[in-house]
């Protein structure tokens, strides 16, 4: 049966996501005029699909897990037997395993590739290494209806927030470059520096201090002002040379201290701009938010002493900065400028990204064309063993949550799900 609509293939693990990789995810199906099925991996392969040739996929980021892509053999050979449907994949975190990444595209035939890398540099990367030749720019994430609500609802004038300057980062490998160590490089020195400054903190780059959901929410709303970095890394893996020499590196004693091996990684560093604006900044935008910033290029949406206090990353405008920021008027008409050109505008919603995204299509000939009947007829058919596919994700499951007996309870939820 040939359909006319997009198939979203994603992964979400049945624990959690982030708030800002669901918001991706649920947008097609909110916001796009064409007909949406997305089918969730984790869940395992509709038995219906088979039977289906629906005209467009899209991989969807989250399916792209460095050593494990969540694709299992039966949506291979979906992809692989469903040869004439416009194959688009979206791709985050692009900077590493890139030759998997290339191949699964020429195997696969991926027609459209959308990219946080710039234009400039699709010459470079997917142009040279790829067959695929529609290859679009876009920003790791947007301004969800959501978010504004909430905004709403959880914004706090500025003399009624208990932290003045707040953040959360986390370290990261030194093969990334030393753009990936401003993450946690940010934390470090901002708490070093305005020591015996009187100012009330909450600045941390560990894993186990990263707050989820509403509380990074209310987090970022009790703030007067955040700490930020540009997304992203200084070092594009192409060849997974650089992986590969810290992965040998980790066996010696000071290995993952980034100061003692970048040397290891210069002939790397900055090879493609591999640099993006956040979710982050459209988060402390909408809840008004003054934000702090190492200099950089935030893909040319946030402009310095406009959007910005601009941090300049050896510190040496420290002492300026911190006099800007202890101005509640400054702070006020940088958190201003950013809601009215961030949020206000509605030019990085989800709503717009999608109307884009729709658009792409219709130029390469696609319409939306669906009778709500036939709509209905595949959504059930994709649905009619979904109770035995989220069954089996939860016996799946399992093994994200340790505690005793986890193992046999698992075999046996197995043995009686295969029966």
């Amino acid at each position: 049966m040939s359909v006319n609509g997009i198939l979203l293939l994603y992964h979400q693990f049945l624990n959690k996501n982030a708030s800002t990789i669901d918001d991706h995810i649920n947008s097609f199906g909110r916001y796009s005029k064409f007909a949406v099925w997305p089918v969730n991996t984790e869940l395992g392969f509709p038995s219906a699909l088979n039977s289906l040739k629906i005209n467009i996929i899209v991989l969807h980021y989250s399916l792209w897990h460095p050593h494990d892509y969540k694709l299992n053999q039966h949506y291979i050979e979906y992809l692989e037997k469903n040869s004439s449907a416009y194959k688009i994949a979206f791709y985050q975190d692009e900077y590493h395993y890139c030759k998997k990444r290339f191949a699964f595209i020429n195997q696969y035939n991926i027609d459209c590739i959308y990219t946080l890398l710039e234009p400039f540099y699709f010459a470079d990367v997917y142009l040279k290494y790829t067959d695929v030749r529609n290859i679009i720019s876009n920003i790791p994430g947007y301004v969800a209806d959501d978010l504004l609500t909430l905004s709403q609802s959880i914004s706090k004038p500025d003399a009624e927030r208990n932290i003045d300057i707040g953040y959360r980062g986390r370290p990261l490998p030194a093969y990334m470059g030393r753009g990936a160590q401003e993450k946690a490089d940010i934390a470090y020195k901002f708490k070093e520096f305005a020591q015996n400054r009187g100012l009330r903190l909450d600045i941390s780059a560990s894993e186990e201090s990263r707050i989820y959901g509403r509380a990074w929410y209310e987090f970022v709303a009790d703030c007067r002002a955040v700490l930020g970095v540009e997304a992203g890394v200084s070092i594009f893996d192409l060849q997974d040379k650089a992986r590969l020499a810290y992965e040998r590196l980790l066996a010696h004693p000071r290995s993952g201290d980034f100061a003692a091996v970048a040397t290891q990684f210069a002939p790397w560093e900055n090879n493609i701009y591999y640099r993006t604006i956040s979710p982050r900044h459209f988060e402390a935008a909408a809840l008004r938010v003054c934000q702090i910033l190492f200099e950089g290029r935030y893909s040319g949406i946030m402009k310095p002493m406009v959007h910005y206090l601009p941090l300049k990353k050896d510190f040496s405008n420290f002492t300026e900065i911190m006099e800007l920021f202890g101005d509640a008027e400054v702070r006020r008409q940088i958190a201003d400028n950013a809601h009215r050109d961030l949020i206000a505008s509605g030019l990085y919603t989800y709503r717009n990204f999608i109307q884009q995204f729709d658009a792409e299509l219709r130029n390469k000939g696609f319409n939306e064309a669906i009778s709500p009947q036939e709509v209905a007829k595949v959504t059930a058919m994709l649905n009619q063993d979904l109770l035995f596919r989220k069954i089996s994700g939860l016996v799946r499951a399992v093994k994200y949550y340790p505690f005793a007996g986890r193992k046999t309870l698992s075999k046996s939820l197995k043995s009686l799900i295969t029966k």
